[in-house]
């Protein structure tokens, strides 16, 4: 435990000072906390009501599923193939590198999620060992799983496109963070969990977010030849969580059509930030 400490605090340590020595880094951080304080923002109208409908909370998801799908798209995959395209490489080229990198990103999150245990809201547990694990930190270990890869979106992209793309991408993300800051707080209200304890790992489960900005953008600064790389990543990644959490979460109690409508308003609002800012 003092040596995992000890590798903490030293990880720690050099993180702050990518933050104070690099403006793209600091920038991608910032991004990142912001999303996290959205996410901490959309918990608190459980500390007043513990109502809230199957069929809105459906929708929610939904919505946050449309805004990770046209954001993964405007602002990771498509300036992906363009800076591929901008290095050199051909149509083919750029397209087959983008597309690898999606398929590497999806791959890394199922890895991730075959070994991690963890616990969906409907599906309930998976993951190896999981029945040694309390319930309540299955469920911090699927909030995690999902907004790592939101993390690592905003990262990448304040470190490899313009800032008004990336202002846009983070605006897209921290948006959807609202709404899904206040499904996780109500799902672990209704799992059982006593509302501060429901309200306090909402609000806790945004603060992977700006670690994965971090990384993401620390990663793409130090070596600029994996920016369409790391783009793709991302954006499979989120196509993953996409796939695999949401839209199975949000269509299991018979409210499809307010899921997908969720989803069509999601992704034409980021379409809208996307193209408007970017």
């Amino acid at each position: 435990m003092l040596i995992l400490l000890v590798g903490c605090v030293a990880v720690c340590a050099q993180g702050w000072q990518l933050v104070t020595t690099h403006e793209v880094v600091r920038n991608a951080f910032v991004g990142g906390m912001v999303a996290a304080l959205a996410t901490a923002l959309g918990t608190v109208p459980v500390l007043f009501s513990q109502r809230l409908s199957e069929r809105t909370q459906d929708t929610l998801f939904g919505f946050g599923a449309g805004v990770m799908l046209a954001a993964s798209a405007f602002s990771l995959i498509i300036p992906g193939i363009a800076v591929a395209k901008e290095s050199g490489m051909g149509p083919w080229g750029a397209g087959g590198v983008v597309g690898i990198s999606i398929l590497l990103g999806g791959l890394a999150l199922l890895i991730t999620e075959r070994l991690v245990p963890h616990e969906h809201f409907i599906k309930g547990v998976e993951g190896q060992t999981a029945h040694t694990l309390r319930r309540s930190w299955l469920f911090v270990f699927a909030i995690a799983l999902h907004n790592l890869p939101e993390g690592l979106a905003i990262g990448v992209g304040f470190a490899g496109t313009d800032p008004l793309r990336a202002s846009a991408l983070a605006t897209g993300i921290a948006i959807q963070d609202l709404p899904e800051g206040l499904v996780v707080a109500v799902a672990l209200l209704a799992a059982g969990y006593k509302r501060g304890l429901a309200v306090g790992v909402g609000m806790a489960s945004g603060l992977i977010e700006p670690v994965g900005a971090l990384i993401g953008a620390a990663v793409i600064e130090y070596s600029r030849g994996l920016l369409p790389w790391g783009l793709g990543f991302a954006g499979g990644a989120m196509l993953f969580v996409i796939s695999h959490e949401i839209i199975p979460e949000s269509h299991r109690k018979g409210h499809e059509a307010w899921a997908t409508g969720g989803l069509m308003i999601g992704f034409v609002l980021m379409m809208l930030l996307d193209t408007a800012l970017g």
